[in-house]
């Protein structure tokens, strides 16, 4: 049905770049009806399996055959799903049914540059942003890896230039601090590959005397923090933005521009900012030598876009192209590996398949993400956004409704950390499945002469401990030999059989992250596969944005045109206005009701100081200099 829909769609509309007409995708529809996942026997026989009674994990666990069984191996990575709630039978009918939702055939139409996000008609190739020089791929009659590396080479000179001192700023300084302007995937991804490499010390090494800050909300709070210590003189800014139209990115965008241009004149803007985008027109509008735009392709989603310039650009400033070069093989391992292995011992496929017994079958609605390594602190919440964005779906790729409940919540927190904020929740109240990840050697070590064990065994010390004290639980026969009094026993009771997952790495380094970072994202994959849902677009984005506009042109009236604020909100529900409402006087009456914007801010930045010491913001000459 697909081959047919966009092959007669090639045909009438060869040469476009837009997208397909509806009547075609409809036509496509009606010619021929989606085999869907949920209709193979394999589906039908895994929900029967899952309403009957399994036992308990502390009884699965016992059986060490199924534990040596359920656990699989590759460079280096060891992951053990024997605390999973499932029996050698579960994993049978789990392989048996990613042949029938052929899972290794949808994983071959990806890497092949098969235009599998259909609601968009694009290819899903962010395994082509780390593939070798040597590989090649046309995909609608052109070579992709060819462009990859043409960026990837013009990515490495840059960055060369600016580390080595040749590239200078507006006065002659070195550009040692970088501000990467982005959000969503342009945002959370880089941002976790820099927290991880930021203690691994030959990573420090590189990153001497250098700064990386990210700014994404477009609050100004955030602008002041992320500009906090920075000097425009020896600031150079990255806009990341595709079409160079997002929102938030540019008004952060347009703010730090003023920064520059306020210290250092119009011209310094060439100088001191260069875009990652596609949009050259708009790009050079803004003040940006188009010539200093990186480019990237719409077969990549801004959540899987790490490995474009979108991360390789301010990652390769701060820590050298070499080392992000590792980084990429890492990715690439990975991306060898869920192509090429047996889906009974491929770990990305193993992953997302117990991920969708989990959420599916055992109606489990989480997954916690439990790193044993601080510098992977912003891990979850960058995998929070690549599992919910893609795949917090309620319809198949043909628009059915799905029987089941797809998509997981996602979230988590060092260890640690975490055991001291919600295990309390793991533990004791809702059920979920837990991830566990764990490093043989840290990339900061500590012994303290006389201490039990070193800091880092310490803290291993609990991963070992937290899954099997999830997985087994504690009984009442175990609290009465521990003379619990009676009135404690039901607090202190564990019921366990709560399943988890656990993956251990020789070490935190740049390969490695690029390891776990593909391995994630093909997970993610495998859900959606397996679902039958498209998880490369995301329409649930877009609502939201809509409404924002129609609330924007609201305070526009008030704000700058002088709308009386009595009559601000009509056209929304009344809870709406009266929040409204509520906001304009807020910000009314401490400012004299000086509502409008020209009242109110006689200078752009008359409220604003890019400090955490408070140092004001340095107007421009003939502009009013805000208060101190």
């Amino acid at each position: 049905c697909n081959h047919f829909f966009v092959s007669f769609r090639g045909r009438l509309r060869a040469g476009s770049t837009s997208r397909p007409l509806p009547i075609f995708r409809q036509l496509s529809l009606h010619l021929c009806k989606m085999a869907h996942p949920w209709e193979t026997a394999a589906y039908k026989a895994l929900l029967e399996h899952s309403k009957a009674p399994m036992p308990h994990l502390r009884e699965l666990m016992a059986d060490q055959a199924r534990c040596a069984a359920m656990t699989a191996e590759h460079n280096g990575i060891y992951l053990d799903y024997s605390r999973q709630r499932a029996t050698p039978e579960t994993m049978k009918l789990l392989l048996k049914f990613a042949e029938e939702a052929k899972l290794k055939e949808k994983i071959d139409k990806m890497f092949s540059g098969v235009h599998i996000n259909e609601t968009e008609n694009r290819a899903v190739l962010h395994v082509a942003l780390r593939a070798a020089a040597s590989e090649k791929l046309m995909v609608d009659g052109v070579d992709v890896i060819a462009e990859v590396h043409s960026v990837l080479r013009k990515i490495k000179a840059f960055s060369n230039e600016i580390r080595s001192g040749k590239w200078v700023g507006a006065t002659g300084k070195p550009l040692r601090d970088v501000l990467a302007i982005g959000i969503g995937g342009s945002f959370l991804g880089p941002l976790f590959v820099h927290t991880a490499l930021e203690t691994y010390p030959p990573a420090q090494k590189l990153a001497s005397g250098r700064r990386l800050h990210f700014l994404a909300n477009v609050d100004p709070e955030d602008v002041s923090r992320a500009l906090n210590g920075f000097d425009p003189e020896s600031t150079l800014a990255i806009v990341v933005s595709k079409t160079f139209t997002t929102a938030e990115t540019m008004l952060n965008a347009q703010t730090v521009k003023q920064w520059f241009v306020s210290k250092l004149g119009k011209d310094s803007v060439a100088k001191h900012m260069v875009a990652c985008s596609t949009a050259l027109k708009l790009v050079a509008d803004f003040g940006i030598n188009p010539d200093n735009a990186f480019g990237f392709w719409d077969w990549v989603g801004g959540r899987f876009s790490v490995a474009s310039a979108v991360g390789m650009v301010p990652l390769s400033l701060q820590y050298g192209f070499d080392m992000m070069e590792t980084f990429l093989a890492g990715c690439r391992d990975i991306d060898t590996h869920f192509r090429t292995a047996e889906v009974g011992s491929n770990l990305p496929a193993l992953m997302g398949l117990l991920a969708v017994w989990n959420a599916s079958f055992l109606d489990l609605p989480a997954n916690a993400i439990l790193p044993y390594c601080q510098g992977m602190s912003k891990f979850a919440s960058h995998i929070q956004q690549v599992s919910m964005e893609s795949n917090g779906k309620g319809v198949a790729l043909d628009g059915t409704p799905l029987p089941f409940k797809a998509g997981e919540i996602i979230f988590g927190e060092p260890g640690t950390n975490g055991q001291h904020s919600f295990y309390q929740l793991i533990h004791q109240g809702r059920e979920m499945s837990c991830d566990f990840i764990g490093f043989c050697t840290g990339q900061q070590e500590v012994y303290l002469p006389g201490a039990e064990v070193s800091n880092h065994d310490e803290l291993m010390s609990n991963f070992f401990a937290q899954a099997d004290a999830l997985a087994y639980g504690k009984t009442l026969e175990e609290l009465r030999a521990e003379k619990v009094p009676d009135a404690l026993l039901s607090h202190k009771l564990f019921s366990g059989n709560r399943p988890s997952l656990s993956m251990l790495l020789p070490q935190l380094g740049p390969f490695e992250i690029g390891q776990i970072l593909a391995l994630y994202e093909h997970r993610t994959a495998v859900q959606g596969f397996l679902w039958g849902l498209n998880s490369f677009d995301q329409w649930g984005v877009e609502l939201g944005k809509v409404l924002a506009k129609q609330v924007r042109a609201e305070l526009t009236s008030c704000r700058r045109d002088g709308k009386a604020v009595d009559q601000v909100g009509a056209k929304f529900n009344s809870s709406t206005q009266r929040m409204l409402k509520r906001y304009l006087n807020s910000i009314a009456v401490p400012c004299g009701y000086k509502l409008k914007y020209a009242e109110e801010f006689p200078s752009p930045f008359q409220h604003f100081s890019i400090s955490m010491e408070g140092t004001a913001f340095h107007a421009a000459p003939g502009q009013t200099h805000v208060k101190k």
